[in-house]
């Protein structure tokens, strides 16, 4: 599967300014190769043991493939709330169905020379058995807050994932959730 194309590279994505306002529409690999602004949902997925959903996204990946990530999520079709969207994703992605609606944590903008988007994480409790998608994740486990963190230097961590997570931790460390 290896010499597949990108994964939804023309996928029409809302474009938005400094401010999450949207100003434009683009496919999904025009955005990115053109470094346009956009908008992703960021899940935080426990079991009932409290273990954190962690995977590794597939090669074909149009963004960060083969990388680790531990949030599901992804982009915010044109038109879709950042709740809509979280929902979605977190069902698609751990091929799940009637998931409660993620709890919204915060928002955050994620920008480096290469990528831009504003991120709206969440957090929401999987009791359910999950079918993660092939096409998307090849690996997955749920592993402990300790587990994770001894992770942290050694696989390679998708940026914007990495980021949100440490801002998670932030937050949580002041109080703020």
């Amino acid at each position: 599967m290896t010499d597949q194309q990108p994964l939804n590279a023309d996928e029409i994505l809302d474009v938005v300014d400094e401010n999450d306002q949207v100003v434009g529409q683009a496919p999904r690999g025009a955005a990115y190769a053109r470094r346009m602004r956009t908008r992703c949902s960021f899940i935080l997925v426990r079991d009932a043991e409290d273990r954190i959903f962690v995977h590794r996204r597939t090669p074909q990946k149009l963004v960060f493939p083969a990388h680790y990530d531990m949030f599901v999520g992804g982009v915010v079709g044109t038109g879709e709330s950042y709740d809509e969207a979280a929902l979605r994703e977190a069902e698609e992605e751990l091929g799940v169905q009637g998931l409660a609606r993620p709890e919204p944590l915060f928002k955050f903008l994620y920008e480096t020379a290469e990528h831009t988007w504003w991120s709206a994480v969440y957090q929401v409790r999987c009791t359910l058995p999950v079918a993660p998608q092939e096409a998307e994740i090849d690996w997955y486990a749920f592993l402990t807050e300790e587990e994770l963190t001894r992770q942290l230097d050694v696989w390679p961590w998708t940026p914007d994932g990495l980021a949100a997570y440490r801002e998670l931790l932030a937050r949580r460390e002041a109080g703020d959730l």
